[in-house]
């Protein structure tokens, strides 16, 4: 489908699959649209986050941030774009057990889910070519606020966190 050449109005009539494959945006019809990140961003960003955060702890906190970071509705397009919260989880959810450093016992939503978490969600903080090792103190602070009852300390949660960070950049 052609995302240049599509008239926005004829949007809201198109099939579900349409929608799903344009990514529109189900306000303005905007092929690509990410309307949590253009929401988010648009409404101050890390407000915003904060605010889903209270609803979901300081993980919700970490993870609403990293949609709407940057504040302005295209800048929270570009980072939830850039970064899909849901889809990293996914991700993580189905692959945390071929990692070598996945142990037996950790549990993914307890345990790992924080960690990898702290690596992508903190990713669009940072310029394009920062490298992890640079701001690992910052990240293993991050750790710390939202590892919740994860067992795991940083050094054991580093690994997965350099994994996500490596992956959304």
């Amino acid at each position: 489908m052609d995302r240049d050449n599509i008239d926005r109005h004829e949007v809201k009539d198109m099939s579900d699959e349409s929608k799903d494959e344009l990514n529109a945006d189900a306000i303005t019809g905007e092929p690509g649209s990410h309307p949590v990140g253009t929401t988010v961003g648009g409404v101050g960003g890390a407000v915003a986050g904060a605010a889903i955060g209270s609803m979901a702890g300081p993980l919700g906190t970490l993870i609403g941030g990293a949609v709407g970071a940057i504040a302005g509705g295209g800048a929270g397009h570009a980072s939830a774009e850039a970064i899909d919260p849901t889809r990293e989880e996914a991700y993580w959810r189905a692959e945390h057990a071929n990692a070598d450093y996945h142990k037996e016992g950790y549990d993914f939503d307890r345990d790992m889910h924080p960690a990898y978490a702290v690596g992508y969600a903190n990713r669009g903080r940072y310029p394009a070519d920062a490298r992890f090792e640079d701001h690992e103190a910052d990240l293993e602070r991050s750790w710390n606020e939202v590892k919740g009852d994860s067992r795991m300390e940083w050094k054991d949660a580093r690994r997965a966190s350099h994994d996500a960070w490596t992956r959304v950049s």
